[in-house]
């Protein structure tokens, strides 16, 4: 991927991403007239599951891989803002994505190996962890009760390991039938050539609150990666090979410090 192209995905999404922080944050520098004062910090745990898959360039045809996530979460609540409750977000999870790729010959349908008689499977888990920070806006009860809420931000990812499966030897694999020249990248199991990756996610969800309890929350996120971790020159396989993930978690948080205002319900 060329440099123009990847600034001008990152000028993109910034177009979107920054303007939404700078509204759930600006009751930081606001006045007490403007917003209601709000000095709230609460830490938990979250955990969840995780459907992801990769954009290669040229094509690779695959459905969606599961994984699991598990992390920790902490969030400040800065200022009620008319009726927004704006807060800050930061988690630091340990999650697999990766992607499972549809082995299809030149016809569209599954190649089968020969030594087994089996279409041809194989999935490709890469392990990440992963730091989102995501300005968070939320409507409704703060103290007992429901809330709704968005949230929207950067994330960076560390990778830190990779596994293969697939149902069967390397040595039987069949190429003849195989479309393009991507069978040899993929199956061969490239290595992770850049390590840290970096993108845009958001989610929505519900909030469930009580003062004695703490905070359970529901929630649906979707990540999309603005990085390559194949290297992406002409000289390389892929021009693009950036992650996306579809997840669906639970949040647990107990509150460490809250704000004296018997006004907050």
């Amino acid at each position: 991927m060329s440099n123009t192209i990847l600034y001008n995905k990152v000028y993109r999404w910034a177009g979107i991403v920054l303007p939404f922080c700078l509204f759930s944050l600006s009751p930081l520098n606001a006045s007490a007239q403007i917003g209601e004062y709000r000095n709230e910090l609460a830490i938990g745990i979250n955990g969840g599951y995780v459907m992801s898959n990769v954009g290669f360039q040229p094509e690779v045809t695959q459905s969606m891989l599961g994984g699991m996530t598990l992390g920790a979460t902490v969030r400040y609540t800065c200022e009620k803002y008319f009726s927004c409750v704006c807060a800050l977000v930061g988690e630091i999870n340990y999650t697999q994505t990766g992607w499972k790729e549809n082995i299809q010959d030149f016809y569209g349908s599954p190649v089968v190996n020969a030594e087994t008689g089996l279409a041809e499977t194989f999935e490709r888990q890469l392990t990440y962890i992963q730091v989102p920070v995501m300005a968070r806006i939320g409507w409704g009860r703060e103290r007992k009760g429901v809330q709704f809420f968005i949230q929207l931000g950067p994330q960076m990812g560390f990778y830190m390991s990779d596994k293969v499966k697939s149902n069967f030897n390397r040595a039987s694999r069949n190429i003849d039938d195989r479309v393009g020249t991507l069978k040899e990248a993929v199956m061969d199991s490239l290595p992770v050539q850049r390590k840290f990756d970096y993108g845009i996610v958001g989610g929505l969800g519900l909030e469930f609150s009580h003062p004695k309890v703490g905070h359970f929350i529901v929630e649906g996120r979707y990540y999309y990666g603005l990085g390559d971790f194949f290297n992406n020159s002409k000289r390389d396989y892929f021009g693009r090979s950036n992650l996306s993930n579809i997840v669906v978690k639970m949040t647990y948080l107990f509150d460490i410090k809250k704000s004296k205002n018997n006004k907050i319900k």
